[in-house]
């Protein structure tokens, strides 16, 4: 899309990934892109680094922080970079399309916008299997309107082709993109073995329920009136043990010392 909504040239490229967008190597661990794909060329070099940023809103930040997710991908993976920002709103494209001014002669960052009329809906099936990073785009753009449940349905469709990284990192990205209503049936169409069951929806579901789990063991201590030290808090959160968590579960409901929980169990 880059090339056909907006006429930015390409270099010729054998594979697209999608990159770790935790950018924390020197910034504040909260500063994370939306999106990093690597454009991979002849001897899997990287050729281009995109920077993919969802804005639904006005954020003062952004300005600041999209200058710093730029540089850092071009430091990581050693390339040229560019920042494509994904908008539904035409307001919000103009706002984002506005010019950057960094302080340093020559450096003016101008973010390339694709407004709602450059992301395509995708709600076909076959469609999302041929191109699955353009239903993750789709999602992430319109996945808060009417149409994001049967892109969801779509992406789903596609999840089962994806090898097992791209499955757990556009799956994240599709869900976190849709709406409540949206998220609520796609959950339940996985965990009710529905027609897509990917390996991602069966990953998916676990997660949650491993999650679930561990939210219960520290309801169960902070219920009771059980002090629990950022340690324990930790520990239990990083758990991802289905028996491990049923154990701390029942003995939540009588140790005294949340530091017990983690010593009995031998951990």
């Amino acid at each position: 899309m880059l090339q056909s909504a907006l006429g930015q040239r390409i270099p010729t490229f054998q594979e697209a990934r999608v990159e770790s967008s935790d950018l924390t190597e020197i910034v504040p661990s909260d500063r994370r892109a939306d999106l990093v794909v690597v454009l991979v060329g002849a001897q899997q070099r990287p050729a281009l680094g995109i920077v993919v940023e969802v804005q639904l809103g006005v954020d003062p930040n952004k300005p600041y922080v999209w200058p710093v997710y730029m540089t850092q991908t071009r430091a990581q993976h050693r390339c040229p970079t560019r920042l494509l920002v994904v908008t539904t709103d035409p307001a919000m494209a103009r706002w984002c399309s506005r010019p950057i001014h960094t302080g340093h002669p020559g450096w003016t960052l101008r973010p390339l916008v694709l407004g709602p009329e450059g992301v395509p809906v995708v709600t076909d099936a076959e469609q999302a299997k041929a191109a699955p990073e353009v239903v993750v785009l789709s999602a992430m753009a319109h996945g808060h309107s009417g149409v994001g449940e049967a892109i969801g349905v779509a992406f789903l469709a596609a999840a089962a082709g994806l090898d097992e990284e791209r499955r757990a990192v556009y799956g994240d990205l599709v869900l976190s993109s849709m709406n409540e209503a949206a998220r609520r049936t796609l959950e339940a169409m996985m965990k009710s073995g529905y027609v897509f069951q990917s390996e991602f929806a069966r990953s998916y579901v676990a997660k949650g329920k491993i999650e679930a789990k561990a939210q219960d063991v520290l309801a169960v201590l902070e219920s009771r009136g059980v002090d629990v030290p950022a340690e324990v808090r930790e520990r239990v959160l990083a758990s991802t043990d289905l028996a491990e968590l049923d154990r701390w579960i029942r003995r939540a409901a009588v140790v005294d010392d949340a530091r017990e929980l983690l010593v009995t169990t031998g951990t």
